[in-house]
This record gives C-alpha cells, structure tokens and sequence, in this order.
C-alpha cells in the first residue's frame, strides 16, 4: 500500500509576507522620520545651542542681580552697625548725663551744707573777735538805700579779684549805678585808697553816661597794689570827701580781710564816721562781697570768712547793706 504524501503547507510564504511587510514599515518610518538626515540633526544642535545660550545669558544676569543684592546687603550691614554703635554710644552718653546729673544734685546739697557750715561760722567767729559785750548801732536794713547824691567805689585790687572776679566786679558795679540813674558825683578807689583818675584825686567826677563807660573800660587794666583790707580806703573817702549836707554812699566790693583786728577796724570807721543828732551816719556804707575763696567741697577760707563779718558789720553799723553773691557767673 503506497504511502500517500503529507501535503506542504503555504505558511511559510506568508511568513516571508509578513516579514517584508515589517521591513518595508520600518524602512518606510525611517524615511518619514527622516533618521539620519543630517539637515535635522544640524536643525536639532542649533536649538540646543540657542537654548544653552539663552540659559547661560539668564544666568549671567541673574548672578549679576545676586552680587548686585549682596553688595546692598553688605551695605545695609554695615549701616545696621553703624546704627547700633551710635545707639551705644547714646546709651554711654545718656548713662554719663544721668551719672552727673545725680553727682550735680548731691553737689548741690553739700554745698548747700556747706554755705550753712559758712553762716554758723561766721557767727562763731564774729562772736570771738567782736567779744560778748560789743552790740550793733543800728537794725538790720533790708535793702540798699538810693538816697545818696555821691557815690564811692572802694574796690579791692588784689591778684584774686583780678583773676576770678574782675567781669562779676564790672557787672556789679554797673548794677549799682543802675540803682543810681543820676548822681552829683561819682569817685573810684581801691582798697588802699589809690584813686582810679589821679588828676581827681581830691575831686568829685562828674556823672555822665560817657563818664561812666569810662569807668567801665579803664577798669579792664586798673591793677593798682593792694593789700586786701578796704580799712584804708574807707577811711581816705570819709576824710577826703564828707562835707555837711551832702548825702554820701560808699560801696565797698572784695572778697577777703587780711587785717589783724576786726573789732579795731570797726572802731576806727565809727570814729570817723560818727552818728549825728538824728543818729543818721555821715556816710552810708555797702558792701558787697565775692565768693572767690568759697568754693563747694572746699573748707571755707578765714580771711573770706573774716572779709564778710568785718563788712557785715561795717555796713550794718553805717546805714548800708551787705551782699554776699553765690557765685561768679
């Protein structure tokens, strides 16, 4: 019996088929995708390269805008601490005001102290050296009397006055021809009696505005020897220049005593100075006294200490009035 041939199959011609069919598709992808077309890929590297640049060109500007904050930055840095120094340095200074505004408010009261410490030994002491019998000749007299057609300065011319006190002295006795808007006469003196105008030594100057300015300024370099006892100026005016009828103030301005007794000193003015029957003085005697050796913190100098009750007394003793300032200015 013949064996009957297996019949072939056609599955491998639609194999190949299909085969072909998926080389022509690639084949055909590749030629609509253009693969390997060097126009594209040049097209492709020059996008790339135009966004790179485009990138770089961001970033370059915005690292310029970043050192450009950071240099403001810096500055503001640095201002900030200028800011905090000066703020510390206003807290040392307000620390330091504070600290002396207190040092000021404790000054004041000792010196406050003091000038009481100053009264009570300026009691004492007028107690010791006038003695426990010797009484005033007269009340107290509360202000300065402008009753006088004469005016005196005595002023004491001593290096002290000169270096402390010489502009208060200028000032003061511009407020006493204040109080004496017109005069018969007017004469200057220092303390030893050494007249300021030597070719009217003996003589009334008359009163002027120009005359007084005249005093004023020769004042500036009028420097005479002085002793620092107004005893013997007090004593050339009374004797030169006291005639009946004229009504007479003599104004005497220092700031120490260097004499021996104060007692003998006040003897001797009231001698020359007599009482008349209306127990009205020949002359009227102020004072006025300058703290030059008053200081505060400072123990009070005898020799002021001595100048004001000697003149305190003077004056009270005479019809006038003492005025002992607090300070220079």
């Amino acid at each position: 019996m013949k064996k009957r041939k297996r019949e072939q199959q056609e599955a491998s011609i639609s194999f190949l088929d299909v085969i072909s069919c998926g080389f022509g598709a690639i084949v055909l992808l590749l030629i609509i995708a253009k693969v390997g077309d060097p126009s594209a890929v040049e097209e492709i590297e020059s996008n790339i390269v135009e966004s790179i640049e485009q990138y770089q060109r961001a970033l370059f500007t915005v690292r310029g805008e970043t050192r450009e904050i950071d240099k403001r930055l810096k500055s503001r840095r640095e201002q900030l601490s200028e800011l905090n120094e000066r703020i510390a340095r206003l807290k040392e200074k307000l620390a330091s005001v504070s600290k002396q505004s207190a040092e000021l408010a404790q000054s004041q009261s000792e010196e406050k102290q003091n000038l009481q410490l100053v009264m009570q030994a300026l009691t004492e002491e007028m107690q010791r050296l006038l003695g426990p019998d010797f009484q005033q000749s007269n009340d107290l007299v509360g202000g300065i009397p402008a009753d006088s057609d004469y005016i005196i300065f005595v002023i004491d011319t001593s290096g002290s006055m000169q270096s402390s006190a010489w502009s208060k002295v200028k000032t003061e006795m511009l407020n006493i021809l204040d109080v004496y808007p017109e005069v018969k006469g007017l004469q200057i003196m220092n303390d030893m009696g050494q007249f300021m105008f030597n070719q009217s030594n003996s003589e009334w100057i008359p009163d002027s505005p120009e005359m007084r300015d005249l005093i004023i300024d020769k004042l500036s370099s009028w420097a005479p020897f002085s002793n620092s006892s107004p005893v013997e100026g007090i004593e050339n005016a009374i004797k030169t220049f006291y005639q009946p009828e004229r009504k007479i103030s003599i104004y005497t301005l220092g700031d120490d005593f260097q004499g021996r007794s104060i007692s003998k000193v006040v003897k001797v003015i009231d001698s020359l100075n007599i009482a008349t029957n209306n127990e009205e003085r020949l002359v009227r005697i102020h004072a006025i006294g300058f703290p030059v050796h008053l200081r505060p913190g400072i123990s009070p100098n005898r020799s002021a200490i001595r100048f004001a009750a000697l003149m305190r007394e003077l004056s009270y003793s005479n019809g006038g009035t003492f005025i002992g300032l607090n300070g220079l200015d």
